[in-house]
This record gives structure tokens, sequence and C-alpha cells, in this order.
């Protein structure tokens, strides 16, 4: 395998490690009412596990409600069984047309915990990371140990997968501290 695809591959792995992150950020709770709290919820619909967001329209209205309507008003009970049995903690109230979510202020026991949760998770982005670092550079040896490189080759393409991981943490970093921060001042 060539240098540049091996840091190019080891790049978009990198960078998938980021969009991961940033996907499952959403999902934590901070002290006001987002789509993202429920959106990737899987609700037991006619026998299959399905996003929420693929049965139903999800809109904060206020900044503690957010309010579900489903397209099939038959899914309602899906839907409030559905987050009646997530990690969400909070309690569906429905109208019959639409059910409502009200979003509790954080207790500052809960603001921590979930603010060293956001912290474990951005360690296991880094952690990822760090392993496309190892896999990038094995295959980088491999190709000098086949001689489909010189040393000095090889130590650049080594050199560019550390620039590739020192700009992932960053980003991990400032998401994480984005999320702490969000969490923190609600």
């Amino acid at each position: 395998m060539a240098l540049d695809d091996i840091t190019l591959d080891a790049g978009e792995r990198m960078d998938k490690s980021v969009e991961v992150l940033h996907e499952d950020l959403r999902a934590v709770r901070g002290g006001r009412a987002t789509v993202g709290l429920v959106d990737r919820l899987r609700v037991e619909y006619y026998g299959s596990p399905t996003p929420l967001i693929q049965i139903a329209a999800i809109a904060t209205p206020e900044p503690q409600l957010i309010a579900i309507r489903p397209y099939d008003p038959g899914a309602l009970a899906d839907i409030e069984r559905a987050i009646q049995t997530s990690d969400l903690g909070l309690s569906p109230q429905s109208d019959g047309k639409m059910v409502r979510l009200t979003v509790p202020p954080l207790s500052e026991e809960r603001r921590r915990n979930l603010i060293a949760h956001v912290k474990d998770l951005g360690e296991q982005a880094k952690i990822a990371v760090r392993s496309i670092r190892r896999d990038a550079n094995k295959a980088i040896d491999q190709a000098e140990k086949d001689k489909e490189c010189g040393e000095d080759d090889a130590r650049t393409a080594k050199d560019d997968v550390l620039d590739l991981v020192h700009d992932a943490e960053t980003k991990i970093d400032n998401l994480v501290k984005e999320k702490t921060d969000e969490i923190q001042h609600v």
C-alpha cells in the first residue's frame, strides 16, 4: 500500500472517530431540550426497531420541552414505551396526538455525572484515534520493510500521521469542552 494511501485512510478513519463522538455527545443531555436527545432513540414499530426521527416530527418549541408528533398516530403508544424504557430519565406526556417531554433542570450531582460521562466519551475517541495511528505506523513500517519506500519517506509519513492525530485530538478536546460548558452553564 502506498504511503499516501495509508495516511489518507488514517485521516479518514480519525475523522470518522471524531464524527462518532460528535453524534454521541448530541445524545448527552444538557440543561436544555434538544432534538439530539431523542432522535436516535429506537422505537419498536411494526416489529422492527426504527429510529424515532423516521416515524415522527421532533421539535423543541420551548427551552425545556421536546414535542414529538408521530406521522402515524398508531405509533404514539410505541413511542411512549420506547421513551419510558430508555435511559433518558424523562416521563412522556401524551394528549393522543403528540408526546411531550419536559426536560427538568439538572441537579449539581447530575451535572458532575454527565461531565464525567462526556470526558469518558472523549477519552474513548482519543483511544480510537491512537489505535488508528498504531495501525498506520505498522503499515508504514511494513511498506519500508518490503522496500516499497525509503527510510526518509517512511519517517515523513509517520510525521504526517502524527499531525493527523494532533488535529483529531484537538477536535475531540474542543467537542468535549463545548459539551461540558453547555452542561455547566445552563
